[in-house]
């Protein structure tokens, strides 16, 4: 069994972006401007926010945070969008998530320019990753990506079984990787909460993605020998130890991980590769690439 180092690749990544951004500045011209909107006080969206600020400082982006009130309106929120979608100073912005239950989340989504969009969310981003054409992947699914292209994971031919279809990791993950591309070229099955025999299709996986967003829902009857497995899940559960919890992922790492091949811990698998994905959407957003 050979572990996936997430935090190993994210830093590989960020020293390769950092190159790339010095080299920018050197000559002369301006770095990567990465924007984040930040509505109400949630401390998980506060806590991610101030990582992307920590990551664009070490790549040499420059970071730039708007932090509104919860009560702000959705009128207030679109013209703030509007400001940044027509700033040629801004290479790409994101909308925090979850938004205040006033807010129309779709509406805002809608509302960004897909030029701008490096979360991957709208609608026309999510269209050109179906046409496989160049476009701003989320940034989960393209970690995944990165993780199985870094670590030389053969996906042609391959059964991955996704257990989860949201539209932020599950049915993008599962539409990339049978696209004809390297990585990718899979055979896939996408589970869910209405198929049956879930743990007989999982166990004939070659790759398993578990994103079903519940703690230690995979365990070892449901993994064949020498499977690949992705844990996308995160969770803290409050135990008796010193610091009161633990974090978890959706796969029971401990049983599991005998049996595989390959294998993503939490944390430290895939949660630092979708950090570094945002990063990489903004550089391919100063190049104009999309």
């Amino acid at each position: 069994m050979k572990l996936i180092d997430g935090k190993k690749i994210a830093s590989d990544i960020k020293k390769e972006l950092a190159v790339k951004s010095a080299a920018i500045i050197d000559k002369g011209d301006r770095a990567p401007h990465l924007v984040a909107v930040l509505v109400g006080d949630d401390p998980a969206s506060q806590t991610y926010v101030n990582s992307k600020e920590k990551d664009c400082r070490e790549v040499g982006f420059t970071s730039t945070i708007y932090r509104l009130e919860a009560n702000t309106s959705e009128k207030k929120l679109l013209e703030i969008i509007d400001f940044l979608n027509n700033d040629d100073e801004v290479d790409g912005f994101i909308v925090q998530l979850p938004l205040p239950a006033h807010i129309n989340v779709q509406k805002i989504i809608r509302s960004i320019n897909p030029q701008k969009d490096v979360d991957g969310f709208h609608p026309v981003s999510l269209g050109r990753m179906m046409l496989g054409e160049p476009t701003y992947l989320p940034a989960t699914p393209y970690g995944i990506i990165q993780l199985l292209e870094r670590y030389k994971i053969e996906t042609s031919g391959k059964h991955c079984v996704v257990l989860g279809r949201s539209n932020i990791v599950g049915t993008p993950v599962s539409v990339m990787l049978s696209r004809k591309a390297n990585p990718g070229n899979s055979t896939v099955t996408i589970c869910h909460t209405g198929t049956k025999n879930l743990k007989e299709i999982a166990k004939t996986a070659d790759i398993l993605i578990a994103a079903m967003g519940q703690p230690h829902f995979v365990t070892a009857d449901m993994v064949k020998e020498g499977a690949v497995v992705i844990d996308v899940g995160i969770h803290r559960m409050e135990d008796s130890s010193e610091k009161g919890y633990q974090i978890i992922g959706d796969v029971k790492f401990d049983e599991v991980a005998p049996k595989c091949s390959y294998i993503t811990p939490v944390p430290g698998g895939v949660g630092p590769m979708t950090r570094v994905a945002l990063l990489m959407n903004t550089f391919k957003a100063y190049n104009k690439e999309v």
